[in-house]
């Protein structure tokens, strides 16, 4: 006999279709939400209802916005030649809770991988020659991941930024702090070497 009411297993479906949400982290979470007062699930409920409806893609950099542009590429105090490419939303989120770019964005939303079927027309590469044409860009530093797919993107990027007259520069990858240099992958640690400066 099936003990989960149906109105909770079909949340607990839902929530499991998430990414890195499994059977029991959704329970989990969808115990919470029914133990909370009505009024929060409600909330929740029309939030995720007006997402759709109230997020666009900015149309200059990609990025996730209620506006077009979206706030970064209208506020006057970043550098309209500085274009920091990433692969994702969640990557230009990460950069800017640093406080230490001053540029503007440009996403991809996604990498190249042939297995996947992704190639050079399913990311947004041409719209980024023509954004460096329109604004005159100085610089793109391409911050894609230190994975397969994202060096190999990277790559690509750097071929194709030859079109235009543009300082191109990569994201600096080394050890992490806090970790034993002894426990980091000889990639990491080639890297590390390679984008050394003077501390001194």
């Amino acid at each position: 006999m099936d003990v989960v009411p149906p109105a909770l297993a079909r949340l607990i479906a839902d929530l499991s279709r998430l990414p890195g949400v499994g059977r029991k982290t959704a329970t989990r979470l969808a115990l919470y939400i029914l133990r909370r007062p009505a009024a929060e699930a409600q909330n929740l409920a029309r939030d995720l209802a007006e997402l759709h409806g109230a997020i666009r893609l900015c149309a200059n950099c990609y990025a996730f916005s209620e506006t077009d542009p979206c706030r970064i590429c209208q506020d006057p105090r970043r550098d309209p030649r500085l274009i920091c490419v990433v692969e994702e939303p969640g990557d230009l989120m990460a950069v800017e809770k640093t406080g230490s770019f001053g540029g503007q964005y440009h996403i991809l939303h996604g990498v190249l991988s042939p297995m996947d079927g992704i190639g050079p027309g399913e990311i947004r590469v041409d719209e980024l020659l023509a954004r460096i044409r329109r604004q005159q860009s100085a610089e793109v530093l391409i911050a894609t991941s230190s994975t397969v797919p994202g060096e190999a993107t990277a790559a690509y990027l750097a071929k194709r930024l030859q079109e235009v007259e543009v300082r191109v520069t990569r994201l600096a990858c080394g050890i992490p702090m806090g970790m034993d240099i002894k426990y980091a992958d000889e990639m990491t640690l080639s890297r590390a070497i390679e984008a050394r400066r003077e501390s001194w």
